[in-house]
């Protein structure tokens, strides 16, 4: 494995050290019935181990090399069988049905990667995947903490999100330049039943500045001028008639003000 060249544009850091290889495939608590997919597998050190608990491992990767790297160390023996391995890349192909996710991913998709497994249906168990830790430490962050952010009340909503361990950059080959963490995201089954497209909007508005209060952020023109090309598009959609003194700068203040939102600030507000 030695010769192999890694492509760290492609965030290839292959884990190195067995016993965190073993640890990571202990919390993702794998059953024998179990279809997991892995999305970067590299060499294939985790993919062996969760072989031998799982019943299929699907291997997403988008490195030729690695993919005949993969297959070279379980040709000829038992776990051959249970291995499928997927070419080209995880986030533009159409992903199998799978019960659990495990990976130490590229980090450069992992946003767009936790956004597809949240909306992935039929929904996994869970998913255990190796980010930056600095990005692990926004998923998991509580309101107030510095760290909170419109990712970590995002993924926060559709799924109960846990940091499992921290890894050091020293157990990878080559190292990266940060430490990376390990974290599990559960989605909540059903998923809550809020329109996602719409909550994405909002966020972007309340964590566009996220130590101002909202009604700060809510009575800036650009946002009022949102607010209301989008309540207008609503109301024809409805066929509903639009006042004709209709002041959407009030209507935003009465609704801040009555709710009792409208001195609170998005860093330090609960999902709910």
């Amino acid at each position: 494995v030695q010769s192999l060249p890694f492509n760290t544009d492609k965030g290839q850091h292959i884990l190195k050290n067995p016993g965190v290889v073993n640890a990571i495939v202990e919390k993702s608590a794998l059953k024998s019935t179990d279809t997991v997919l892995e999305v970067g597998p590299g060499t294939g050190n985790l993919t062996v181990k969760m072989l031998e608990v799982a019943k299929t491992v699907i291997a997403c990767e988008i490195d030729p090399r690695m993919i005949a790297e993969v297959k070279k160390r379980v040709m000829g023996t038992p776990l051959q069988s249970k291995l499928q391995v997927n070419g080209g890349d995880v986030m533009k192909m159409e992903w199998p049905f799978f019960d659990v996710c495990v990976a130490n991913l590229p980090y450069q998709i992992s946003s767009p990667f936790v956004q597809k497994l949240l909306l992935h249906r039929p929904l996994p168990r869970y998913a255990v995947l190796m980010f930056q830790k600095e990005f692990a430490d926004r998923l998991v962050a509580r309101p107030g903490d510095k760290d909170y952010s419109r990712l970590s009340v995002n993924v926060q909503l559709l799924a109960k999100v846990e940091m499992l361990m921290k890894v050091k950059r020293t157990e990878f080959r080559p190292p990266p330049k940060v430490d990376s963490a390990v974290v599990r995201i559960a989605p909540k089954n059903p998923p809550p039943p809020v329109n996602f497209v719409e909550w994405e909007g909002l966020l972007r508005l309340c964590f566009m500045r996220k130590n101002k209060t909202l009604l700060a952020i809510f009575r800036l023109s650009n946002v009022i001028e949102i607010i209301e090309t989008n309540y207008r598009k609503v109301c024809s959609f409805k066929n509903k008639p639009i006042p004709k003194d209709l002041n959407m700068k009030k209507v935003i203040e009465d609704t801040l003000t009555a709710s009792g939102y409208a001195e609170n600030r998005a860093r330090k507000m609960r999902v709910e």
